[in-house]
């Protein structure tokens, strides 16, 4: 029996699940299987599968018609074998110490049924925006949820297969926002933590799922806090009223195309807050801030990394 279950539905994975699978593969913890639910993708997705599969015996692949993020997810809990369930999204990159930095956690801390980590933003080109960082105790963790507040990111937890499991693990209702309902409720059964160093690349991609669903999404969330406040007998205490990615509107874009360049800027990436301001410029010409951030960028960062 392996020690770790690492969990990953994919939906034509394209041109990211390669980085993503030998992040996995590459781990410095090696006592784990890799659970890979195809989910009726169209395109590749299975034929890379396969190439790996056929190289490393870690994997296992579950390949049937589409039913959704949540339905695959829950099958490869049901299909986990390993008393530790590691998420994993196809875009993403895991950090080559990820699982044994967290199930060292695990063994450590008993108490705690779901840890995530602090994570590295990067964008559809890998470049690197910051790192973002969470509350790591128990109580900061659950106070951010009850406010809608998603503090753990989905592709850096690790839970306990017994524990997910015993709450039914992810409800098909809330689709969208499954993961915040599923640590409100893990959370209800033990505590929640992050560690403070980033384990994970997380990309943020334009034409992701949460941007196309923003609005949907904020009232689902919604949804959840107030199903969970009855569950505990508390006030209700949602409080987000805007949606933590772009829209297609030209003034979220334009927010949300400084906010990266100015992340950029401050992680000395001088190629990413280049692109950022240009795009910033493109959507307004003749706004200061855009060519603010390019002039910073041009002057005041020496070095360049991506």
């Amino acid at each position: 029996m392996p020690q770790i279950s690492v969990l990953m539905a994919v939906y034509n994975g394209g041109e990211y699940l390669t980085l993503a699978i030998e992040s996995i593969l590459e781990q410095t913890f090696t006592d784990f299987e890799f659970i890979v639910i195809n989910d009726g993708s169209t395109d590749s997705t299975l034929d890379v599968l396969t190439e790996y599969a056929q190289r490393d015996q870690r994997i296992r692949i579950i390949s049937r018609e589409n039913k959704g993020l949540v339905a695959s997810l829950n099958e490869g809990i049901s299909a986990a074998r390993a008393p530790l369930i590691a998420r994993m999204d196809a875009d993403d990159i895991a950090y080559q110490t990820r699982l044994e930095t967290q199930f060292n956690y695990m063994q450590k801390h008993t108490e705690v049924i779901c840890v995530g980590s602090y994570y590295e933003v990067i964008d559809e080109e890998g470049l690197r925006l910051t790192i973002a960082k969470a509350p790591t105790s128990d109580g900061l963790i659950q106070n951010a949820l009850m406010r809608g507040h998603t503090v753990i990111c989905h592709p850096t937890a690790m839970y306990r297969t017994e524990a997910v499991k015993n709450i039914g693990g992810y409800d098909e209702k809330f689709f969208l926002v499954e993961d915040i309902d599923l640590w409100i409720r893990l959370g209800e059964q033990g505590e929640l933590a992050n560690i403070p160093e980033p384990l994970l690349s997380y990309r943020t991609n334009s034409d992701s799922v949460s941007t196309q669903n923003g609005a949907l999404q904020l009232s689902k969330v919604g949804s959840v806090i107030e199903e969970a406040s009855k569950r505990r007998g508390v006030k209700n205490t949602f409080e987000l009223k805007k949606h933590w990615r772009p829209d297609p509107t030209i003034a979220s874009q334009l927010e949300f195309a400084l906010k990266y360049g100015w992340w950029a800027f401050n992680n000395n990436n001088k190629k990413a807050a280049i692109k950022y301001a240009k795009r910033s410029i493109r959507l307004k010409p003749f706004a200061f801030d855009g060519w603010n951030l390019l002039l910073n960028a041009f002057i005041k960062l020496k070095g360049t990394h991506e």
